[in-house]
């Protein structure tokens, strides 16, 4: 994973661990004062927040204490691979787009981070510049040609 995805992650247990902790804590302690727990709503709610956020927390920590962190600043090459910023053009209708390629865990399109795993991020990975692949879509089969590859 990136370094910004490795960030993001601590950032994320940290808030788990330092905010919601406490507050469904005390979400529990409120609910217990009303009394019977058994048909208690927001009990049982705060119950079932507190095993969400404990099972993202044990997802997290394993997650970070796996990761491999690749600076992408420090690769360099002509061929895609991991962590690399993509230009690329659809031959159907020269609309281009621009991505990183980044771990699953820090894949979001908005952003324009492609997971790893994704077709069209498996189709790139060690093509080059002016290269076109073929990716297989739900709407059929999808041609790109490959117009640019940084390592920012």
């Amino acid at each position: 994973m990136t370094q910004t995805g490795f960030t993001r992650m601590e950032e994320e247990l940290k808030r788990l661990k330092t905010e919601e902790r406490p507050a469904i804590i005390r979400a529990l302690e409120e609910a217990r004062a009303h009394g019977d727990l058994s048909e208690n709503a927001e009990y049982h709610a705060a119950k079932e927040r507190q095993a969400f956020v404990e099972s993202r927390v044990a997802e997290l920590e394993s997650k970070i204490s796996r990761a491999q962190i690749i600076d992408t600043a420090a690769l360099t090459g002509k061929t895609v691979k991991f962590g690399a910023t993509v230009t690329v053009v659809d031959e159907d209708d020269d609309a281009k787009m621009k991505f990183q390629i980044v771990g699953e865990d820090e894949a979001d399109i908005k952003a324009q981070r492609l997971s790893v795993r994704s077709p069209l991020a498996r189709a790139l990975i060690g093509k080059q510049v002016g290269d076109e692949v073929e990716v297989a879509t739900p709407s059929g089969e999808k041609f790109y040609e490959l117009l640019k590859v940084q390592f920012v």
